[in-house]
């Protein structure tokens, strides 16, 4: 398994955006305004994969006092973390689809006002599900051995 790049996240982040605003485009007028924290989820699975990570590091990098890592727990907690980077690079696309579309309708449609508002909040919590995800597969790798380099 190979760790996660960046430019992935990004290539996964624009054609959600794409698709989302494309969506917008085709139907805005007829979709019910977005609620104002809907993407406070995101939020939740970040702290998530935060205290997990937290966890899982002085476990990892055996830590005294810690207990060691299976490596079935392990390997849950970096395909955690990937799943949860890629969620949120799909929902900050999607977030920035949204707010693409609704900053220059704010004034022809009312609930773009609403929707503006949402698509910020979720493209904060969507940013910070991926910055817990990329964390979390940080905190999974394993120490150097430093008995090898001597």
């Amino acid at each position: 398994m190979r760790f996660t790049k960046s430019r992935d996240l990004l290539a996964v982040g624009l054609v959600a955006a794409l698709l989302a605003h494309l969506l917008l485009r085709l139907a805005y007028d007829t979709l019910p305004p977005l609620p104002t924290f809907a993407g406070f989820t995101l939020l939740v699975i970040a702290a998530v994969d935060l205290v997990l990570a937290f966890s899982l590091r002085a476990r990892i990098n055996r830590k005294p006092g810690s207990a060691p890592v299976q490596p079935l727990t392990a390997a849950r907690a970096v395909a955690l973390a990937k799943a949860s980077s890629v969620l949120g690079s799909i929902m900050a696309g999607a977030w920035a689809g949204v707010l693409v579309y609704v900053l220059p309708v704010r004034g022809d449609f009312e609930a773009a006002d609403n929707d503006l508002t949402s698509s910020v909040v979720g493209l904060v919590c969507a940013a910070a599900l991926i910055g817990a995800g990329l964390w979390l597969e940080h905190c999974c790798r394993t120490p150097e051995d430093s008995r090898s380099e001597e």
